[in-house]
């Protein structure tokens, strides 16, 4: 598989190395994963689920935005949606926008380190 670049970005991505990770960027540290009323809408059709049951279910409510809820595990937090023993994402093809985006996420642009050891599939671009 090919490895993504993104102009802006001190380091390239390769997709393949989610086949051997065990989730990292789905669990450890606290954080919200928002969703907008659109990917609400396309994930309660993946999940056949009316609106009011997911939010109630899935979604918290952090000022005026919903972020999907974490599950405490040994390891941290995890996100609701993540499949621990599988190391998969129930939600995938519908997963929120910053998920779509990660690891090319504007906090990582100054915090490289931090998401070279956090990610398998990250390298830092040579100089």
């Amino acid at each position: 598989m090919d490895l993504v670049q993104m102009d802006g970005f001190d380091f390239v991505f390769d997709p393949s190395a989610c086949e051997i990770c065990p989730g990292h960027c789905c669990c450890g540290e606290s954080g919200n994963v928002w969703v907008n009323q659109q990917e609400i809408n396309r994930i309660c059709c993946f999940l056949q689920i009316h609106s009011i049951d997911f939010i109630e279910k899935y979604l918290q409510r952090v000022g005026n935005r919903f972020s999907c809820k974490e599950l405490v595990t040994e390891q941290g937090f995890e996100c609701v949606f993540f499949q621990g023993a599988e190391k998969k994402c129930s939600i995938y093809a519908v997963r929120p926008s910053g998920c779509r985006s990660y690891p090319f996420w504007d906090h990582f642009k100054t915090h490289v380190a931090q998401l070279v050891n956090e990610c398998p599939g990250v390298e830092k671009k040579c100089s």
